[in-house]
């Protein structure tokens, strides 16, 4: 094996051009592949990292009767405060959250809105909550950035808010945004206003009740709760796993291009070889080489393309990686069109694991590649080979 690695170089060296354009075509193979996936795995921890920050913590109960898709299933989603959580609650390693739907009135315009109760002193959620204790005439409000953009809001702004009471009974007060704060999660921003739990317990004559319990650590573990429902980490980000298979497959079909695109030069390139190497390959057998080490000898060939294209790859390749995982790829278009967690600007993680799977991958098909046309090797006559002549 050793003097076939040695052989293969030396005749790809030899090869010159030929081969440097296979293994340039490879090499950018590789980084696309590499880059492409760097891409989705940065969205998948950013958007997770995102959500955690600011809308699911570490997981979830939700009152029984809460659907977030459903907004009719507010006016019910409510119930007192769970008393084996009360101890948590006490500590901030939980945090409580009433949700109830609400309109206001900016500047004579309607619009529906989610109101939140959630504690000004919580330090689960990155929401600027402590501006809720501003004093002040009007209920301090704070609001994300997406809505303040959406409803033409800025901070001091003094608008009408209107709510239905426990009792069906409708009243109006008004707000005034204290704060607006930028996420990347649009279901923390669009449409919602937050105010202090304790105040919108009073208007809504729920005193002590909530629509769900945020928990601080992720644990799958916890133990259910009569009335509400558990709802893990794993679980509340299952919509952002399912996009992102699902752009993987999509880019799937690029990659298969780029590979193909890769592995036809090099499967051209080796059927090219046998027909021009036919003494060269006579000459092998004559000297006592088997028909199988021959084989071998041109499928290592092939497959060094991939070594080479690996080596070159590492040359312009990391910096070009290195250099985008520092300042990122900035979306084309608005992020927060898309409706889930994603930033403007996405920045590729790439682990160990990432690179060597793609490198393994694209070896093993070269390799493969590089085997089917130099089966034809152990067909050829020896004596047919010398003179040049294919059987």
């Amino acid at each position: 094996m050793k003097l076939a690695i040695k052989l293969a170089y030396r005749n790809l060296i030899g090869a010159g051009l030929r081969t440097w354009l296979n293994v340039i075509v490879l090499s950018f193979s590789f980084v696309v592949i590499i880059w492409l996936k760097g891409i989705m795995s940065g969205w998948d921890y950013q958007a997770k990292t995102d959500m955690t920050n600011w809308e699911i913590g570490g997981g979830q109960y939700w009152q029984e009767n809460y659907d977030p898709l459903d907004p009719f299933t507010l006016l019910d989603s409510h119930a007192p405060i769970p008393a084996e959580l009360q101890p948590e609650i006490d500590a901030g390693a939980v945090v409580p959250m009433l949700i109830v739907q609400g309109t206001i009135f900016p500047e004579g315009r309607m619009q529906a809105v989610n109101i939140k109760g959630i504690p000004s002193d919580q330090k689960i959620f990155k929401i600027p909550t402590q501006k809720l204790d501003t004093a002040t005439d009007a209920i301090p409000a704070v609001i994300g950035a997406m809505m303040a953009r959406n409803s033409r809001l800025k901070t001091g702004d003094l608008l009408t808010l209107r709510w239905r009471d426990a009792n069906s009974t409708f009243d109006a007060a008004d707000i005034v945004i204290v704060d607006i704060f930028s996420s990347n999660v649009p279901a923390a921003e669009l449409s919602q206003v937050y105010i202090a739990m304790d105040k919108l317990q009073e208007m809504m004559l729920l005193p002590g009740e909530a629509t769900t319990l945020t928990f601080g650590e992720s644990k799958e573990n916890r133990s259910e709760i009569s009335g509400w429902t558990l709802k893990t980490k794993t679980m509340l980000t299952k919509q952002v796993d399912e996009m992102i298979k699902t752009k993987s497959a999509g880019q799937t079909i690029l990659f298969a291009i780029l590979l193909l695109l890769a592995m036809l030069a090099i499967f051209d390139t080796q059927v090219l070889s046998i027909f021009r190497r036919q003494k060269e390959i006579g000459t092998y057998i004559a000297l006592g080489y088997t028909r199988g080490q021959v084989v071998c000898l041109f499928t290592v060939e092939g497959t060094m393309h991939a070594v080479l294209a690996a080596i070159v790859s590492m040359i312009y390749g990391m910096p070009f990686l290195l250099w985008q995982a520092k300042v990122g790829w900035t979306m084309p278009v608005d992020a927060s069109e898309f409706g889930m967690a994603m930033a403007q600007t996405l920045y590729p993680v790439y682990s160990i694991g990432l690179v060597a799977s793609t490198v393994i991958v694209v070896t093993l098909t070269t390799a493969v590649v590089s085997y089917l046309p130099s089966r034809k090797i152990a067909k050829m006559n020896p004596t047919e080979a010398l003179r040049g002549k294919l059987q």
